[in-house]
């Protein structure tokens, strides 16, 4: 599957074996990191949830779409859930193609895509004990179906 969530550590090692293909001139990845602040606010930790069912359905679109917009010949991309710490890495994408411009502008649509389109929250757990969901696209508030701000 060229996407999938995970709830474990995402092994970049194991990823990019499977990405290798003689076809392929260029690979670019990116790796988006749990980091200690946001919007000016220390952070300590987060937690991912999704909508598993629809976030999977919107990943392999957008992965499809990727595929055939920019001729890519490998992509993979996987995005983590549950709680993470400080440094852990939340998302992974790889792609390969026969040249470098359409490997980074497949990689960077799938990225801003994944963001925009799937059904996944980040609720940020802050240095002064407050929590908050995030909309991971706009990075501001946003709560998944169900949730409310919790202290």
């Amino acid at each position: 599957m060229d996407f999938r969530l995970t709830g474990e550590a995402i092994d970049t090692a194991a990823l990019m074996a499977a990405l290798g293909d003689t076809r392929a001139g260029a690979c670019v990845t990116f790796e988006g990191r749990v980091r200690q602040e946001n919007l000016g606010r220390p952070v300590r930790a987060l937690d991912y949830e999704a909508y598993l069912p629809l976030a999977e359905k919107e990943g392999c679109k957008v992965v499809a779409e990727a595929r055939e917009k920019f001729q890519l010949v490998g992509v993979l991309c996987v995005h983590r859930t549950g709680s993470l710490a400080l440094g852990d890495l939340a998302v992974w994408v790889a792609v390969t193609a026969g040249h470098r411009p359409a490997a980074f502008d497949g990689c960077r649509y799938i990225i801003d895509e994944i963001k925009a389109r799937l059904p996944i929250w980040k609720k940020e757990h802050y240095g002064d004990g407050e929590s908050e969901w995030v909309n991971c696209a706009a990075g501001g508030p946003a709560r998944p179906p169900g949730r409310g701000k919790k202290k």
